[in-house]
C-alpha cells in the first residue's frame, strides 16, 4: 500500500483556519466521552462512535487484555504529533514515504500503589520521530517545531489542565 501525506484534507483544513480567523466562536467546542466500567479493572470509553478497551496489566489487577489507560496517554501524544507532521507537511509540499513516533514514558508505581507521595503519573514523556523523506533536516526541524507547537496533546500533556470533579449518586 503507497502511503502519502497529500491524502490529507487540506482545502478542509484550511476552510475551517479561515472560518475560526473569521470568527473565533467558530473554533470553540467540547469532546466528550464516557467510561463504563465492565469488570475488575476493565472500563470501555465510548467517544462519538468509537469504543476504546481498557485494562490493568496482571500485576496491578487486571487481566491485561487491553491497554492501560497510561498507554492511551503516550498513544494521544503520538497520534496527534502524527497528525501535525502530516499537516504541516502538506503544507510545504512535502510527502513522506513513511513516518512512525515511538513514544515513552517513565513511571514509579509508588504513588500509584499509595505507598509514598511519589507522582503516580509519567515523571517524563519523550518521543523519538522515524521518518523516510528526501526533506532536508532543518526542513524536518521545522515540521517538529510546528507539530509540537500545535498539538493540543502536547500541550495537555506538558502543561497543567484545571481538571473539576463531580460526584452523583445514581437514582
Amino acid at each position: 500500500m503507497t502511503k502519502s501525506c497529500t491524502t490529507l484534507d487540506l482545502d478542509a483544513f484550511e476552510s475551517t483556519k479561515s472560518a475560526v480567523e473569521a470568527d473565533p466562536t467558530a473554533g470553540q467546542g467540547s469532546f466528550r466521552t464516557t467510561t463504563t466500567w465492565e469488570d475488575g479493572a476493565r472500563a470501555r470509553t465510548v467517544a462519538r462512535s468509537f469504543t476504546i478497551e481498557t485494562d490493568e496489566p496482571a500485576p496491578l489487577g487486571g487481566t491485561d487484555e487491553a491497554v492501560d489507560p497510561m498507554e492511551l496517554l503516550l498513544a494521544s501524544v503520538g497520534t496527534c504529533l502524527t497528525i501535525g507532521w502530516v499537516t504541516n507537511a502538506v503544507r510545504r509540499g512535502i510527502d513522506f514515504r513513511d513516518l512512525r513516533i515511538d513514544v515513552s514514558g517513565d513511571y514509579d508505581l509508588r504513588g500509584y500503589l499509595g505507598i509514598d507521595e511519589t507522582r503516580p503519573g509519567f515523571g517524563s514523556i519523550s518521543y523519538t520521530v522515524h521518518v523516510d523523506t528526501d526533506a532536508d533536516d532543518a526542513t524536518l526541524e521545522d515540521i517538529r517545531k510546528a507539530a509540537e507547537a500545535g498539538s493540543p496533546m502536547v500541550d495537555n500533556a506538558a502543561n497543567p489542565t484545571p481538571l473539576r470533579g463531580s460526584v452523583q449518586r445514581a437514582s
